[in-house]
């Protein structure tokens, strides 16, 4: 599934990108302008900042794009929503966790950037109580992140799995209708729920991103 969405997703994006004089050349081309555009002036410069909005902005789009596409992916009968699985939101997760330390400590240096985890000024009996608990906060950030795309990508599926199962479960056509429709209502939500997902697996890793490159103490 993964693979599908590389393979898919890289040459959508080519065609999209194919312009001349920097212009977009159709509407697909305007729309994936548009989302980029948000992104840039919504996520990443106002989280990140403009000093290092430009270099993060192809890892916030790639996140975005690639989440978007298997969510959307998933919706298509007969394929698996990869981003349902625990085991690919956990390494996205991971991925993230890795990526945001080593920016913090690539632009605040190693020794300062794991010394800023804890407020200066702490008395050092403290410390030795903050500095586990910054750390396991850390590291909780990024497993929340990977649990919330997991549960919102997995809950509509059980939603519409148990709607239209009632009509094998009460054993009568009758509610077939109204299963169905409900069903179908859930689904169109999904659909703005594979954007909403995107959207908020994206703006909190730049979010994570911003605070470990720009710490506050």
């Amino acid at each position: 599934m993964v693979n599908w969405g590389y393979q898919l997703l890289v040459p959508l994006l080519k065609m999209a990108t194919s312009r001349k004089n920097k212009v977009p050349t159709s509407r697909w081309g305007h729309a994936v302008e548009a989302l980029v555009s948000f992104i840039r002036e919504d996520l990443v410069i106002p989280n990140i900042g403009k000093k290092h909005g430009a270099k993060w902005l192809p890892f916030a789009c790639t996140i975005f794009f690639f989440i978007l596409t298997l969510n959307l992916f998933g919706l298509i009968p007969g394929m698996s929503t990869v981003t349902a699985n625990p085991n690919f939101t956990g390494v996205m997760a991971l991925m993230v966790f890795i990526v945001f330390n080593i920016a913090g400590m690539i632009n605040n240096g190693p020794i300062n950037y794991i010394k800023n985890l804890v407020p200066h000024g702490v008395p050092a009996p403290i410390v030795i109580i903050l500095f586990p608990i910054e750390l396991i906060g850390l590291l909780t950030k990024s497993v929340a992140l990977g649990i919330r795309l997991f549960a919102n990508m997995s809950a509509g599926h059980f939603i519409i799995l148990s709607l239209l199962g009632l009509i094998g479960m009460l054993k009568t056509i009758y509610v077939a209708p109204g299963s169905i429709a409900f069903a179908l209502f859930i689904y169109s939500i999904e659909v703005l729920v594979s954007f909403l997902q995107a959207y908020v697996f994206t703006l909190l890793t730049t979010l994570f991103v911003g605070s470990a490159i720009t710490q506050d103490h």
